[in-house]
């Protein structure tokens, strides 16, 4: 893929803003990425902005120096999880390869890249509940690329690529099933290089799904 990556919120914690009196000081990206463990840990309702101002060491007046809300952290978070999955949708979806097999082999190892780099804003959003508009709208989100997957799915199989006995939603949702457990497993186990998982989460997948030659 040629698309301008996405940028990375932790890449850009670069450095500090100014440091408070008697306060560690935090730019926005690394406030992000604590509040975003904390969520992940214990909840994003069960984490109040006092929790996150005292695992931040600064009080929570200070945390609204970066952030309006605790509902903004979350949909920065999120933000930061799914914009660069639509992306890559976007460009696979509007250059496709040869046949459909292929895009969506592109599309899913893409995927795997991105689920790894973003992995605690992922982790967060694959927990998500639904008590806010904010995670609504993330599952929206997170359902649609669900959708153009069976789409493609479906194209797979017209062209005798995949197995015609399968249910296009149905491999969509075993695909991103897979992947989303590759992301957990990676958290724990971290034994296994990023490339070697991907590979043998492709070769599981697409060599059950492709029509003997």
């Amino acid at each position: 893929m040629t698309s301008t990556p996405a940028t990375n919120p932790q890449s850009e914690a670069s450095g500090t803003t100014g440091a408070r009196r008697g306060r560690p000081g935090y730019d926005t990206a690394t406030v992000l990425s604590i509040c975003v463990d904390m969520f992940t840990k214990h909840g994003y309702d069960a984490t109040s902005m006092g929790m996150l101002a005292e695992r931040l060491g600064i009080s929570k007046s200070a945390i609204y120096h970066h952030v309006p809300s605790k509902l903004d952290i979350l949909r920065q978070a999120l933000d930061a999880a799914l914009d660069p999955l639509e992306e890559a949708f976007r460009y696979h979806i509007a250059n496709p390869e040869p046949t459909a097999l292929a895009t969506l082999r592109a599309l899913m190892s893409e995927t795997i890249e991105v689920l790894v780099e973003r992995r605690p804003y992922v982790l967060l959003l694959l927990r998500l509940r639904g008590n806010s508009e904010v995670e609504l709208a993330a599952m929206q989100r997170r359902r649609k690329l669900d959708r153009l997957t069976a789409s493609i799915v479906e194209q797979a199989i017209e062209e005798g690529s995949i197995r015609g006995d399968l249910n296009p939603g149905n491999v969509a949702r075993y695909m991103f099933g897979t992947i989303n457990s590759l992301v957990e497993w990676l958290r724990v186990d971290d034994s296994m290089s990023t490339e070697s998982a991907k590979r043998g989460v492709l070769s599981l997948l697409f060599e059950g799904l492709e029509t003997s030659r």
